[in-house]
Parts: C-alpha cells; sequence; structure tokens
C-alpha cells in the first residue's frame, strides 16, 4: 500500500481519472492533491530562478470535487493564495486535510503576516502545512524553521526535500525541529537517503509531484535504495496516516 503525500490536480476536463488511473497502474492507493497550473511551467521556472510572482488563484473548488467523488482515495489540500486573504481557507476549512504555502507561486515569504494569518488556521483545525522553500530571503529552508518552532502544535512537510535536488544542508537544518517531515519528490536519491538517517524513517514521506513527475519514477529511486520492508511501509503508507490523524490500518 503506498500513499503518495504530494499530487496536483490542474483545472482542466478528466485530471482526476488521469490522476486516478495513473495511481492504478503504479500500486498507489491514495494521494494527498492540492490545485496545479496556477501557472503555467515557463513562468513558474522563471519565478523560481529570478523572482517575480502571480496573485492569480488555484482551482480549490475543482480539488474539492474531484476528491469528494474519489471515495476516500484522494485527500484534497487548500492552495492557499496569500493575496486573496485567508477567508476562503478559513470558511471552507473542514472540508479540507490540509494546507498548501509555496513562495514558489505567490511570492510571499514565511515570515510575512499573511502567511501567519494562515498557519493560525491551519493550527486551530489540526492541518498540516506542506510548504515549498526557494533559497530567496524570507523563503528559505531557515526561514521555515522558525515558522515551524513558532507554531509548534503543526506538521510542516517539507516539500522536495529542499530547493534544489542536492539540498543536504536543508535536511540537516530541519532535523532538529521535529514537527518538519521530509516529503521527498524531485529530490536525488541521494537526498532522500539523508533524509532517512537524519531525521529517521518516521519523519520521511513519499510524494511524486504528478503529474510534473511519472510516479514510476520515484518509486525507481526507493528502489533503489533497498530499503527494509518496515523502512519502506513507514515512508510509503503509516508516515502520511500519522500526519493526517488517521489510523493506517
Amino acid at each position: 500500500m503506498i500513499f503518495d503525500f504530494h499530487a496536483r490536480l490542474t483545472p482542466r476536463p478528466g485530471a482526476a481519472a488521469d490522476l486516478l488511473s495513473t495511481m492504478d497502474s503504479c500500486g498507489i492507493a491514495r494521494a494527498a492533491v492540492a490545485a496545479g497550473g496556477v501557472v503555467e511551467l515557463e513562468r513558474l521556472a522563471a519565478q523560481i530562478t529570478g523572482g517575480g510572482h502571480t496573485e492569480a488563484g488555484a482551482d480549490n473548488a475543482g480539488v474539492l470535487d474531484a476528491c469528494a467523488g474519489s471515495r476516500g482515495r484522494l485527500v484534497p489540500f487548500h492552495f492557499a493564495n496569500p493575496h486573496h486573504g485567508l477567508d476562503e481557507y478559513r470558511r471552507q476549512a473542514g472540508r479540507y486535510r490540509g494546507l498548501e504555502l509555496s513562495p514558489a507561486v505567490h511570492g510571499v515569504g514565511f515570515d510575512d503576516p499573511r502567511t501567519l494569518d494562515l498557519v493560525t488556521v491551519a493550527a486551530r483545525v489540526h492541518h498540516p502545512v506542506y510548504a515549498v522553500c526557494l533559497a530567496r530571503p524570507g523563503m528559505g529552508t531557515a526561514d521555515l524553521v522558525r515558522l515551524a518552532r513558532r507554531f509548534p502544535t503543526v506538521t510542516f512537510v517539507f516539500g522536495h526535500c529542499g530547493s534544489i535536488g542536492i539540498d543536504v544542508h536543508a535536511v540537516a537544518l530541519i532535523a532538529p525541529v521535529t514537527n518538519i517531515v521530509a516529503e521527498t519528490s524531485g529530490c536525488f536519491t541521494v537526498v532522500a537517503r539523508a533524509a532517512l538517517d537524519r531525521l529517521g524513517p518516521e519523519r520521511v514521506l513519499f510524494g511524486t509531484e504528478y503529474p510534473l513527475q511519472h510516479p514510476s519514477v520515484e518509486l525507481a529511486k526507493f528502489g533503489a535504495l533497498d530499503l527494509d520492508h518496515e523502512t519502506w511501509r513507514s515512508v510509503a503508507w503509516r508516515n502520511a496516516h500519522r500526519v493526517l490523524g488517521e489510523d493506517p490500518s
């Protein structure tokens, strides 16, 4: 049994069916999903490397609809837009299972009052917070660490194990902060191994970043690590359920 803790649904017809079909082909039982396609991919890459942001909102309503029709296989995360405030998230928080923050998309740092307001709501409703860091002031791993220390009851999911594929330094930074867990989509095998060694298997989550990455690629990465059954069971299944407050059985 595999739980993909980071997949996306783009706002196009058939996206949910394609995701579920891909999950079936790869043996993935469940996935945590957030909206994708907020900005065109080339623009997103330019924002990550050169700065900039969008104030466009995500198709959170589409994610809720797709998850509602999945019989529990798809778990909805709210993709926050700090530029639009927190009313939407606060009003519908009970329909979601988690919150995502992305400075790469919206250009708002982890020390911004709008971010703090969103995380305050997440803390109130016991949501984990998935966060993607950038190598930019206010948006880096050290900034996420400070945010996590400020909200010790919130579980923060460290997306992609850092802002670059070899970010073992970022893994070292989050190691002392036990309410941060690492999600591994997109990172190199050496970083996934470093996360397991430095954080322990109970703080590592399997993810894919579908549809940008095919799940078979991320599964091959863990296959190359040749993990024992209990370690893989924790990474691929038990940890995701614990972060969501669910029974993994």
